[in-house]
């Protein structure tokens, strides 16, 4: 059995000659409905080379769309750094043996899971701002870091309970028989093997955070689709200005992605033990045993 027919049957020569001729009429619709698209955007002037003659100037870059690329990175580096301890804390916290701290991680969780990421962002500016917490250049991004770190720490939080719990029951058992305290047995079993189990969820959270940072246009933030605004409202060229945001966003996901799959490989790799040793023959181990 290969692995295509695993989830469904092969399909025979009519289904294979249906599926060719589905495929083509979708491809043909799609390649329709662009070229409509980009026929009206050309008749509108939005895509021509006068629209993208800006983009190869040194100013535009320097004063635009670079200070968004590092306000986009900024906020999503220590975002994720602070999701990570904040999800760590609180998804350990949910599987202590203390009620009330498991309630309270539990409450806490729940609430920042239920909240907009939006709502706590704004929250957290004007916050910041009526007790004058943080210098007024630093509001907008602190109040978008507050959000993102609330949030995914609390998506977080459940990604390592449940990874934890997806983990056999015998290896707490033998833990405990070991003698091993709760601590103990978090720490040195069950999490590391749980973290090579969440990282595929975790890696997708992350990317998550990095695309949410655009949400703190609505707080002033300085990041990549809000400098794209401004681009296409200084040079009319609004359309151009979001294909290459857009073109840029994704180049950085699809970074973050291929970092973050390198550090999931490192890590499956590192967690493997040794080979286990194959049985010898029977004959050899008779002729051992007689010295032979």
């Amino acid at each position: 059995m290969t692995g295509s027919s695993v989830l469904f049957d092969a399909p025979g020569p009519r289904a294979r000659v249906r599926n060719h001729v589905i495929t083509a009429v979708t491809v043909a619709v799609v390649l329709a409905i662009l070229w409509v698209v980009y026929a009206r955007l050309d008749s509108r002037g939005q895509l021509t080379a006068e629209k993208w003659e800006p983009f190869l100037t040194p100013d535009l870059w320097r004063t635009y769309v670079l200070p968004g690329i590092e306000g986009t990175l900024t906020a999503a580096a220590v975002s994720i750094v602070l999701a990570l301890v904040l999800g760590f804390v609180l998804g350990v916290g949910r599987l202590s043996m203390n009620p009330f701290l498991r309630w309270f991680c539990a409450v806490f969780v729940e609430f920042f899971r239920a909240v907009p990421v939006l709502i706590m962002m704004i929250f957290a500016y004007f916050l910041y701002a009526f007790y004058d917490v943080f210098p007024s250049q630093h509001l907008a991004l602190a109040g978008v870091i507050t959000g993102l770190t609330l949030y995914n720490g609390a998506v977080i939080a459940e990604i390592v309970r449940a990874g934890v719990h997806a983990l056999p029951r015998g290896q707490a058992e033998a833990a405990s028989a070991l003698g091993l305290t709760w601590g103990q047995t978090m720490r040195s079993v069950l999490l590391p093997q749980a973290v090579t189990s969440m990282l595929p969820v975790l890696i997708s959270q992350l990317v998550v955070v990095l695309k949410d940072t655009a949400l703190g246009y609505q707080i002033t933030f300085v990041e990549m689709v809000r400098q794209g605004t401004v681009i296409g409202s200084a040079y009319g060229n609004y359309i151009p200005a979001l294909i290459v945001i857009a073109l840029l966003m994704i180049a950085l996901n699809f970074t973050l992605s291929w970092l973050a799959t390198r550090l999931e490989r490192r890590l499956r790799r590192s967690s493997k033990g040794p080979a286990p040793m194959e049985a010898e023959p029977l004959e050899l181990q008779g002729d051992r045993s007689r010295g032979v």
